[in-house]
Parts: C-alpha cells; sequence; structure tokens
C-alpha cells in the first residue's frame, strides 16, 4: 500500500470499509504515512455535473503531473449495501492511467454525503503517495456540510437554472465551501446563477469564497479552477481532519459505528423488541437499557 501498489491499496480500502480484522492495523500505518495530500471536496445538488467535472479536474491535474486519486462517493445498493458504481463509470477513461486510482464508495445511508469511513479511507489513499484527492460526494445538496470537516478544499458545483434553491442552500453548505462553481455555463441562466450565489455569500465578509464558472464538457475554466485549488500561497496550514473539532467528530463517529456493530447483535436485542411490541416497555427505555448493556460491557472489558 505504502509504495502505491494499486492492488494493495484496493485490498485495503475493501478492508477498511468492511471492517476487516486488519481495518485497525492498516488504518494506523495511514494515518502514520498521510499527511501529504491535498484533499479536496465536491459537492452540490445533482445534475450540476460533479462527475464531469471531476473528471475534467484529474486530466487537468494529471496534465500538471500530479498523482491523483478519486473517491467517489454513491448511493447505497438497498439489497447489497455496495455502491451503486455510476461515477466511476463516468470516469473510466482514466482506466489505463498508472496515476490514476478510482474508487466508488457505498454511503450505506448515510445522509450528509459521506460515509461512516471516508475519512479512513482518504488516509489510505494519501499514504499510498496520492498527490490530490478528489472526494466526490452523493449530491443530495445543501446538508452535505460534511465534507468541509475532511477536505482542504471545499467545492459547491452548482447548475444554471436552479435559482429557487439558493435560498435554501444558504443555510447549508453555503456557509463553509470555500470556492462556488457554476458548472454547465454555456447554459441559459448561467450568469443569473452566479449573481445569485455571489449575492447569497456576500455577508461573509472577508471570507466570501469566489465564484467561478467552468463548462466541464469542453474543459472551459478548469485550468483555472484547478490553479486556484493548489494555490500553494493559499493551502491551509492543517488539515480540517486533523484539527480537534475534525478528531473529536471522528472519534464520535467511530464510537457509534462500534455502537451500532454491537448493538445488532446484541444478545437482549431480540427480546426488548418483544417487549416494545408487547408493550411492557416503551422503546426510549428499551433503548437506553441496551446502550447501558453495551457501557457496562466496555467498562468490564
Amino acid at each position: 500500500m505504502r509504495r502505491g501498489e494499486r492492488a494493495s491499496v484496493a485490498r485495503a480500502v475493501t478492508a477498511v470499509e468492511n471492517d476487516y480484522p486488519d481495518a485497525s492495523a492498516i488504518v494506523e500505518t495511514a494515518r502514520m504515512a498521510a499527511g501529504h495530500a491535498l484533499v479536496l471536496g465536491l459537492t452540490g445538488p445533482p445534475g450540476a455535473g460533479k462527475s464531469t467535472l471531476t473528471d475534467a479536474l484529474v486530466r487537468e491535474f494529471r496534465r500538471r503531473s500530479r498523482l491523483v486519486a478519486v473517491l467517489a462517493v454513491d448511493p447505497s445498493s438497498s439489497v447489497t449495501g455496495g455502491a451503486l458504481l455510476g461515477d466511476r463509470i463516468r470516469m473510466s477513461g482514466h482506466a489505463t492511467d498508472r496515476g490514476v486510482f478510482i474508487r466508488s464508495h457505498a454511503s450505506r445511508g448515510r445522509p450528509d454525503g459521506l460515509a461512516a469511513t471516508t475519512s479512513r479511507v482518504i488516509d489510505v489513499m494519501d499514504a499510498a503517495g496520492s498527490d490530490i484527492i478528489i472526494v466526490e460526494t452523493v449530491g443530495t445538496g445543501q446538508a452535505e456540510t460534511g465534507i468541509t470537516r475532511l477536505a482542504d478544499r471545499s467545492i459547491l458545483v452548482w447548475p444554471p437554472g436552479s435559482g429557487d434553491d439558493i435560498q435554501a442552500a444558504k443555510a447549508g453548505i453555503l456557509e463553509t465551501v470555500d470556492l462556488i462553481v457554476v458548472n454547465k455555463a454555456d447554459r441559459p441562466g448561467a450568469h443569473a446563477a452566479r449573481a445569485a450565489l455571489e449575492a447569497a455569500v456576500s455577508w461573509r465578509g472577508d471570507d466570501v469564497p469566489p465564484v467561478l464558472m467552468t463548462v466541464a464538457t469542453r474543459g472551459e475554466g478548469v485550468g483555472e479552477l484547478a490553479g486556484l485549488l493548489v494555490d500553494e500561497g493559499h493551502r491551509p496550514t492543517q488539515s480540517p481532519r486533523r484539527t480537534r473539532q475534525g478528531l473529536s467528530q471522528e472519534i464520535i463517529e467511530t464510537a457509534l459505528a462500534m455502537a451500532r456493530k454491537r448493538a445488532l447483535h446484541h444478545p437482549r436485542l431480540t427480546g426488548l423488541a418483544d417487549a416494545v411490541a408487547g408493550g411492557t416497555t416503551t422503546l426510549d427505555d428499551a433503548a437506553l437499557h441496551l446502550l447501558e448493556t453495551l457501557v457496562d460491557r466496555d467498562d468490564s472489558e
């Protein structure tokens, strides 16, 4: 994995995503070697062209001889729980480029456009020698603020003709992103969307993100965007993932994931469900009892 061998990186990512027995050791090895890559997060509503823009950015970064990894967070299959692979298929043109590693990543029902293991997979890709890691979120829109906690630079991709949605986004993603891109700028309404977005973020004072326009299908504006993203003079001094707030949130999410896994296999779960169904206990009391049982188990261990 540390040598960037694609098959080894793929196996390491699979182990981390599925919490295999060696996942913890892989993650700790990766964390020790991580810290080199610039992590970019692309979010935005469906239809904005995030995958097309990601594909164009990969081409631009490769033109600059950067090693690129893409983590495309896709909706999960309701049958298998795996990623639906839509984004990976759209970026299949890079399949033969050894300087590009593309991985589909199942969100597994998480509502903020990421997955529970996204941060850990980023560390694996970082440790494998990537210069730039692009994380493309599911695309649920204004609620996808989680990416700003993981990415060194977060980019909101917005389509023309969706001006009414900007007001809703003001209370979410527009408060936190570092840069905004109006993609499909050759379509009607693009300039109006740019003006509306600029007005929507004007209240941020000295922290107003630039609003760029691109036509990703033709590569227009992509070079300028790539230049802003990798500008060394504006790189964060510390990755958001490494701040106290970022690490605290990751500890909480890891603890919740562990608790959920243990709760699903707890021997008392079936009995508690029967008790709630029979009316002998409330849902809250049953949940509290299960939680206390899990905590007591941890204390005894």
